[in-house]
């Protein structure tokens, strides 16, 4: 028996993108200006990070430095004492270290740690683009200090003391760069004077950017220093044209952009970009004519060519000449861009590829157990067979309700995980037809009903566990039905009750969609419960605190060890623990992860392969999620429990 060591990593590999801004620009400055003037219309601006960014490798140090050995850093290093001090004054001073420094003041002021080396090792984020590289340095700089010393920040948290951080710094960025810290992934940032919203928008259908560098050039200081006198208050027509501008036609211009980004209408997306730019020049331009007539910009707008390519196009940034941005029709015609804007324009350009998180469409579901705490009725009667009432008043086995919420959430394929023996159990039931003497007295709504058995039998598939290993045993037996794509896993004897008419696996999905990591539905329960279950703790990663970024996952800690370790505070300042609810979507890489602990005997102190100890080694790898579904799970794995499912269950 071997059981691995939770030990941290003395290094850790990093990557941050660029980021670049589809809609709202300017939106964010305009917005804060809402502390001053109330009229002022919030900013909305649609946010994402791109495929080129900066990779980093970071480890543990008695002082603070910054090394790289590629050639855009002609040799140089930093290296400072973390003393505050010492390093707000370096971020003062400018240049590309300075916004590493001013990052690291911050930490060294707020947080009891010691320093840090960071090596660049790799950079494909084009420089002074428009692409935000300074604020990929300092989130990345923030995020290494996070992990390393344990932090506990979520990515709000990263946005938010990286932003701080380069405010020390004579660049004064904008307040929307540093979105590049929620990764390859569009958001929504609302500009609230000095709040900031940022939620994240789930991408439907894949949406093929471009982007190039127009090599002509602009005076951003100019083009910000121009529009920002129309700022707090507007004093004539042209001004009162760009408040309009930037306030309540640009919300009503990201709030399309959302919903054709979320139902995946990149026809529709495309036209509203060319809209934007239209809006833009209109009214904002004018402030500026010297940088915004950009005729750079509108020339390759025009090209009839970039037009048979594309389904609309339209400025980056602060806008004129510096970067723009372009929707191809599909994959093939996002490469003749690229190539055309290359040989034919002499621009440096560059893909983006937003891609949905791969939809969930299978489920897995271990019943191999023997269910010795419900025996003797399980010396006759499989535990997941034993009858509920439903909401709908009818008698069923719980597997049958657990079946018809994965047909309701329209799951395609359903993996039993049984004993070799236990085949005919299930054939006969969900397989074999009922006799027609028996069908024949069925109402017309039961054999509906029973045709909606039939529906759900072909969707299943079985898999066999021959020993008896433990649970994460049990799943990895699944590893070829799911073939590399993320599950769900379900427990057999777990069913669910939604407050809201979702079900709560759909929740579960939606929220995967969402963030595209390995995810675990859970629920509060109280301290002297914690040594029952597996506990889950973590940051809150949205405001509505139903999506916790984990920081650690225990497997039935003691009271003293929840308390001290594993407590989530809430916005009202409570501690609450969160358990496994018995749901969760894993990937492969989750799976892989089970294959090393059977392949290497890394099992518990009952010679037991554990899902825990795999989910917790992914979160400390890859990162993991866990969901608060609005619902209740419902146990019969135990007399007690089961009691109170048969009590309450189909009443609520």
């Amino acid at each position: 028996m071997i059981k691995e060591p939770n030990t941290p990593k003395e290094k850790i590999n990093l990557f941050v993108p660029g980021r670049l801004c589809l809609f709202g620009e300017h939106s964010d400055w305009a917005g804060l200006q809402r502390s001053i003037n109330s009229d002022i219309v919030p900013g909305y601006a649609i946010v994402t990070g791109i495929e080129q960014g900066i990779y980093g490798m970071a480890e543990k140090a008695d002082t603070f430095s910054v090394t790289s050995e590629l050639p855009e850093y002609h040799g140089s290093s930093f290296s400072c004492e973390m003393d505050m001090g010492k390093l707000r004054a370096a971020a003062r001073e400018g240049g590309f270290f300075s916004y590493v420094a001013g990052v690291a003041s911050y930490i060294c002021e707020w947080y009891h740690v010691g320093g840090l080396h960071l090596e660049i090792t790799d950079m494909t984020l084009p420089m002074k683009s428009g692409l935000s590289s300074s604020a990929a340095i300092c989130v990345m700089v923030a995020k290494a200090f996070n992990q390393l010393y344990d932090l506990h920040m979520n990515t709000l948290g990263l946005m938010n003391i990286a932003y701080w951080g380069e405010q020390r710094t004579p660049s004064r960025c904008g307040r929307l760069d540093q979105a590049c810290a929620f990764g390859v992934n569009p958001v929504i940032m609302t500009f609230d004077g000095n709040e900031l919203d940022v939620d994240r928008i789930t991408v439907r259908k894949p949406l093929y950017y471009v982007f190039a560098d127009l090599m002509a050039g602009k005076d951003t200081v100019k083009i910000l220093g121009d529009l920002n006198r129309g700022y707090p208050f507007a004093h004539n027509e042209m001004e009162e044209r760009l408040h309009d501008a930037l306030g309540k036609d640009n919300r009503i211009i990201t709030s399309r952009a959302i919903s054709y980004i979320s139902n995946g209408d990149a026809k529709k997306l495309g036209a509203l970009m060319t809209e934007a730019q239209a809006l833009f020049d209109a009214k904002v331009a004018p402030m500026c004519p010297e940088e915004l007539t950009a005729p750079a910009l509108h020339s390759i707008l025009k090209d009839p060519v970039v037009k048979d390519l594309t389904y609309g196009a339209k400025g980056v940034g602060s806008q004129g000449d510096g970067t723009v941005q372009f929707l191809a029709r599909d994959e093939e015609t996002q490469k003749k861009l690229v190539n055309y804007l290359k040989n034919e324009k002499g621009m440096t350009a560059y893909t983006l590829t937003l891609r949905p998180n791969t939809a969930v469409r299978k489920a897995v579901i271990p019943v191999a157990g023997f269910g010795t705490r419900l025996y003797p009725e399980t010396r006759g009667v499989k535990k997941e067979f034993c009858p509920v009432v439903d909401r709908d008043g009818l008698v069923k086995p719980a597997i049958l309700v657990l079946l018809e919420e994965l047909e309701r959430i329209e799951i395609e394929e359903i993996c039993l995980i049984l004993n070799k023996e236990e085949k005919a159990y299930y054939e006969n039931f969900f397989m074999m037809p009922l006799p027609l003497e028996h069908y024949n007295k069925l109402s017309k709504d039961m054999k509906a009903y029973e045709d909606k058995i039939r529906r759900i039998s072909r969707k299943l598939r079985f898999v066999f566990q021959n020993e008896q290993k433990g649970f994460g045993h049990a799943v990895y037996q699944s590893r070829s039905f799911a073939a590399g794509e993320p599950v769900l896993l379900l427990l057999g004897d777990t069913i669910y009750h939604s407050n809201t008419g979702v079900p709560c696996t759909k929740q579960l999905l939606d929220a995967y969609e969402q963030f595209g990591q390995p995810m675990t539905a859970v629920h509060p329960v109280e301290l002297d419960e914690v040594v029952h279950y597996g506990i889950f703790s973590g940051v809150w990663e949205n405001k509505e605190e139903t999506v916790l970024k984990l920081t650690a996952i225990a497997e039935k800690p003691s009271c003293e060890e929840a308390k001290d370790y594993l407590s989530v505070s809430n916005k009202k300042h409570a501690e609450n623990y969160y358990a496994a609810f018995g749901a969760y979507v894993i990937t492969k890489d989750v799976y892989e992860r089970l294959d090393y602990a059977i392949m290497h005997g890394i099992t518990n102190d009952k010679g037991e392969v554990e899902l825990t100890d795999a989910l917790e080694y992914v979160r400390r790898e890859k990162g993991m999620m866990a969901f608060v579904p609005d619902g209740e799970s419902f146990d019969i794995g135990n007399a007690a429990a089961y009691r109170r499912t048969v009590a309450e269950f189909g009443v609520i």
